[in-house]
């Protein structure tokens, strides 16, 4: 699993590579600090090349949501294939993220 984080235009990415289970979850926490901390407006998470996403990553994805709420930033997810889609549906989390 890789995380990827770069600054475009006025918006903080962190790109997802790889499989992101419960083995990948602590390394990508720590990769996803940068994003926690952030103050400015807009985060997206491209999720083009994310191949799998576990419960722990799932877990991941909520609680920057948590964090970043209050501070008025907005959260996107983008390029989600039809599986990694099916997941959010089936656990909910659709209806609780934004997605471009």
């Amino acid at each position: 699993m890789n995380t990827i984080i770069q600054q475009k235009d006025n918006e903080l990415w962190a790109i997802f590579e790889g499989r992101l289970d419960t083995a990948a979850a602590a390394k990508t926490e720590q990769d996803m600090q940068p994003l926690f901390s952030y103050e400015g407006s807009d985060i997206i998470l491209d999720c083009t090349r994310l191949e799998y996403v576990s419960s722990s990553g799932l877990r991941l994805f909520l609680a920057l949501l948590k964090a970043t709420k209050p501070k008025g930033i907005n959260l996107y997810i983008t390029g989600m294939s039809d599986d990694l889609r099916e997941v959010f549906d089936m656990t909910g989390f659709s209806s609780i993220f934004d997605f471009k």
